[in-house]
């Protein structure tokens, strides 16, 4: 589905591309940190960027990223007989919807994802209040046109030819509650809009960030499975948070600089199910006993220390918004044919005896091409004893899950 013009596309202060994931923004602005010969000019209102940054310190993106970004560019750059001022052009040619965009995190990740040089449409759908939030985002002078669906009669329409579905929809988590709290309300809602998706976009990305996603992506798988469109390469539990966690907490800590980090999370997505793989941080560092077992917790705890902070104003929004669009901008990249996208996610697994599992894969075209066993290879003792105490706990959460899409047929 291309768009009827290219989207001219830089990076410097706003977008950057890299292996771990795709952060939309960084910290702060930043000099070119590749060579190029022609300047780029930047579609992005925040700041305008002239070349194009590969090694910035302020970015995300790891340093054996910096290949694969040249590489992508030299697939996209313009033909030598094309007149142009800019030496690269990318098109925008993919549909993104979100279901669920008119919540704390539907609003912050529908702003990220608008930012996308690989966006051609963003539609955004929820029960309410969605009008606005679409002609507030429409006037942002990014590539993708904004559209918006409101209630159960404009769903369908929402989803025709979406490449990428994000599902943050749900109640948050609020003081004193716990994630399985939130499972009566949320597993419904998923159900209901899960049976849309199979039944106008059945070949999309499914993103589930809907907690608790322990149960809520088997609910998801479920519900596929009964409309007889499940392919389990493309439903994903998005799990990108934990590992965004990990990586700002190990940097602080060890003072590292955050570009270089990289810790694998593995397990599921919520308490003890929550596991950081310390010993296989990049770059090699060592921790005491007492810092992986504070590490650990404080990673396992960190959407409580939110709800917390934030004192019945809701949950942790922000970062798990940014931390869903890096793993939509990553299903993008790879759904474009960058052939090197890895990214930690909950999805359909066979790494351990549970049927799902949170590991690092490698994405591309057509979903989840690999997982990654070596990561579950020579854990640490900690690790090891983490793993088999975590399995009781999402065992359990996914049971939960199947058993309730089971119950509720699925509407025809």
């Amino acid at each position: 589905m291309a768009t009827t013009s290219a989207a001219t596309f830089s990076i410097g202060s706003t977008v950057s591309f890299g292996r771990r994931g795709s952060p939309l923004l960084l910290t702060k602005p930043s000099a070119a940190g590749c060579t190029s010969q022609n300047s780029l000019a930047s579609f992005s209102g925040l700041k305008a960027a002239t070349s194009v940054n590969c090694d910035s310190e302020s970015s995300f993106l790891g340093k054996e990223s910096s290949a694969t970004l040249r590489g992508s560019f030299t697939r996209k750059a313009q033909k030598p007989n094309q007149s142009s001022n800019h030496g690269l052009q990318l098109q925008a040619s993919y549909k993104v919807a979100i279901l669920g965009a008119a919540g704390g995190i539907g609003q912050p990740l529908a702003l990220l994802i608008k930012m996308s040089p690989l966006v051609s449409a963003l539609n955004l759908y929820d029960i309410a209040n969605v009008k606005g939030v679409a002609a507030d985002l429409s006037h942002c002078n990014t590539p993708s046109q904004v559209l918006d669906f409101t209630g159960a009669s404009e769903i369908g329409n929402c989803l025709k030819g979406v490449n990428v579905v994000v599902i943050p929809a749900g109640v948050p988590r609020k003081p004193g509650m716990t994630r399985d709290d939130l499972f009566n309300i949320n597993a419904n809602i998923v159900k209901t809009l899960v049976e849309t998706v199979a039944d106008s976009c059945p070949d999309a990305f499914i993103h589930i960030i809907s907690n608790p996603v322990n149960s809520t992506v088997p609910i998801a798988a479920e519900v596929l499975k009964q409309k007889g469109v499940y392919d389990p390469k493309k439903l994903f539990g998005v799990t990108t948070l934990d590992v965004v966690r990990a990586n700002t907490f190990v940097a602080e800590k060890k003072n590292l600089k955050l570009i270089d980090v990289d810790v694998p999370v593995i397990g599921g997505h919520a308490g003890i199910t929550i596991l950081p793989l310390l010993s296989k941080t990049k770059p090699s560092v060592s921790f005491t006993d007492e810092e992986v077992e504070q590490l650990t917790v404080r990673i396992q705890n960190a959407g409580t220390e939110v709800v917390e902070a934030k004192a019945g104003a809701g949950s942790a929004t922000l970062s798990m918004a940014y931390a869903a669009a890096r793993f939509v901008e990553s299903s993008l990249r790879a759904l474009d044919g960058d052939g090197d996208v890895y990214e930690c996610s909950f999805v359909q697994s066979d790494l351990t005896d549970l049927p799902f599992f949170a590991s690092r894969v490698k994405l591309g075209r057509k979903g989840i091409e690999a997982m990654i066993p070596s990561d579950l290879q020579g854990l640490s003792e900690y690790e090891e004893k983490a793993l088999e105490a975590l399995k009781p706990e999402l065992k359990a959460s996914i049971e939960k899950g199947i058993a309730f899409a089971q119950k509720q047929p699925v509407t025809a």
